[in-house]
């Protein structure tokens, strides 16, 4: 039990150092190739942070075949994501609460990932002839669909709407050259990618000699390692004031992520990835709704002073989080 616990810590460090700097990395690659700020934050960095959640998703239903690992991982980080705006909160002065510098833009953001997250409580509880294909559901095939347009809609919102988005600190970039980032970026992905093949294994010996079950540990442990670059890319983001930024990474990540369900679903050969997850992860589904309905209420209602370390907002996702993990402890 220790050793897979301390293997499962190990490969835990790994991918918060490596995602730190893979997200360093890919934020130089924008500037130098011009993408912009926009795409920064909305595709290249949620999809960045979001590589370990691919890639445990991706092990999780093609080595050890478990859906539950792979849906429970996704929801989970889902949850965990919203839940680091609590944590981006102690970082803001008591006159300047997170959501009160938040760009009203994120709302469109915030609304496809409601729509994408109530498909996937569809899929959880929908009857299996639904399907596209024998291994892949109609759900799935909605993800990718969503997720293109999600993209499309939120890039051309940006683009119409200059004065919305928020600029990041400039990069410095002299004496660096686009070759040196480029493999610099591709080694620190090598890295993530392996680490997280190996976080199934060491999250399957936990569920199986602690009794937790899949979906728990799933949900929490698996989700909170691989949400560590976003952890690392929101406090720095927050640092240099650029909390905004930090906040499309997460809803992007959180968009990206139900996309990754699409990915998993046509690796998963056993059946219909959502069929065969476990039904406890319709608690999760409705707790990232509800945090992600109260995020929509700050956006467009946010306090503009903190009466304690925390606004409401960010207070209620607090506990929402928490709420969601001991309701999947106890139903798992």
């Amino acid at each position: 039990m220790l050793l897979t616990v301390l293997g499962f810590t190990c490969c835990a460090i790994i991918i918060f150092f490596a995602g730190k700097k893979l997200s360093h990395y890919g934020d130089l690659l924008a500037d130098m190739t011009g993408m912009g700020k926009a795409l920064i934050g909305l595709i290249l960095m949620s999809t960045v942070t979001s590589l370990p959640e691919l890639m445990v998703g991706v092990s999780s239903v093609a080595i050890l075949q478990s859906a539950d690992f792979a849906v429970g991982g996704i929801l989970g980080s889902c949850a965990f994501n919203l839940g680091i705006l609590s944590l981006m909160e102690f970082y803001m002065s008591k006159n300047k609460p997170l959501f009160s510098q938040m760009s009203q833009s994120h709302i469109l953001a915030a609304a496809f990932s409601i729509i994408l997250l109530a498909l996937t409580g569809l899929g959880l509880f929908m009857d299996s002839s639904m399907v596209f294909m024998p291994t892949i559901g109609l759900t799935s095939i909605g993800f990718a669909v969503l997720y293109i347009l999600s993209m499309r809609s939120i890039y051309y919102y940006q683009k119409s709407n200059p004065a919305v988005v928020a600029e990041a600190e400039s990069i410095t970039l002299e004496g660096i050259t686009l070759k040196k980032v480029g493999l610099r970026y591709a080694m620190y992905a090598v890295i993530i990618i392996v680490t997280a093949i190996a976080l199934p294994y060491f999250a399957e010996n936990i569920a199986a000699e602690t009794g937790l079950g899949e979906s728990f540990v799933g949900t929490l442990f698996l989700a909170v390692s691989t949400s560590l670059p976003e952890i690392a890319v929101s406090i720095a983001a927050v640092r240099i004031g650029a909390a905004d930024m930090a906040m499309g990474n997460l809803l992007g990540s959180n968009i990206f992520n139900i996309f990754i369900l699409f990915l998993d679903d046509i690796m998963y050969t056993k059946g219909l990835l959502l069929k065969d997850a476990s039904d406890s992860n319709q608690i999760s589904v409705f707790m990232v709704l509800i945090m992600t309905g109260v995020a929509l209420t700050g956006l467009i209602f946010p306090f503009q002073q903190k009466r304690t370390i925390m606004a409401w907002d960010t207070l209620a996702i607090f506990l929402l989080y928490v709420l969601n993990v001991v309701l999947l402890y106890k139903f798992s």
